[in-house]
């Protein structure tokens, strides 16, 4: 009895350690509950260490640039139920408008002025306000929100998420980075054909 005891306990314990973490392993495959977990005995500290400290390459279309501290790039984070990003804008530069599916958003002014918000969806309310340095805006999950660069010097925040897989897709790319027929896109959103056509042309779709 005492060795079965004994044993029992023992599995307790392994079964206890194996909760603390799951450092994601982004060579298995992931799913419905995220990555898989690498074997503990291959878990440095390294893992649970990530550097947020370099500017993003706001050389782009957006004039912002996202970097992300997600499993794929910061393992430790897989499983915990939170995740951050780093945020750099330029002059005149914005993040359109966005949702995360997967978590709500906590965004903090680091440096410089944004002008961020979000819609309701319940009564496309409109929320927005201008933000300056130390103050912080939440975004609650799977709504609508935007930030954007309103000062004249380059502007940068963290946002940090309730979820390590926040899940993204950008309301402008959803409706003209695609091959969704330029009709349909028409009829479903009352814009004209050719100014359809030219966002398509900026932003990669096609038909």
């Amino acid at each position: 009895m005492l060795i079965q005891a004994l044993f029992i306990f023992s599995l307790l314990v392994a079964s206890t350690q194996a909760l603390d973490f799951c450092v994601a392993d982004p060579s298995l495959p992931v799913g419905p509950a995220g990555y898989s977990c690498k074997n503990t005995a291959e878990v440095t500290v390294d893992d649970f260490i990530f550097s947020l400290a370099a500017p993003g390459n706001t050389s782009n279309i957006i004039s912002a640039a996202v970097t992300p501290a997600f499993p794929p790039t910061f393992p430790g984070v897989n499983g915990l139920g939170i995740s951050i990003a780093r945020l750099d804008f330029a002059v005149g530069g914005v993040i359109p408008f966005h949702t995360h599916p997967g978590g709500s958003e906590i965004l903090v002014v680091i440096q410089g002025q944004l002008c961020a918000g979000f819609i309701s969806s319940l009564e496309n309310k409109v929320y927005f306000k201008t933000l300056v340095k130390g103050d912080v805006m939440v975004f609650p999950r799977g709504l609508l929100h935007f930030q954007f660069n309103s000062g004249k010097s380059p502007a940068l925040a963290f946002a940090s998420f309730s979820s390590p897989n926040p899940g993204l897709q950008v309301t402008d790319y959803a409706f003209f980075k695609n091959d969704l027929p330029t009709e349909i896109v028409a009829k479903t959103t009352f814009l004209d054909i050719p100014q359809i056509k030219k966002l398509k042309a900026i932003l990669g779709g096609t038909n």
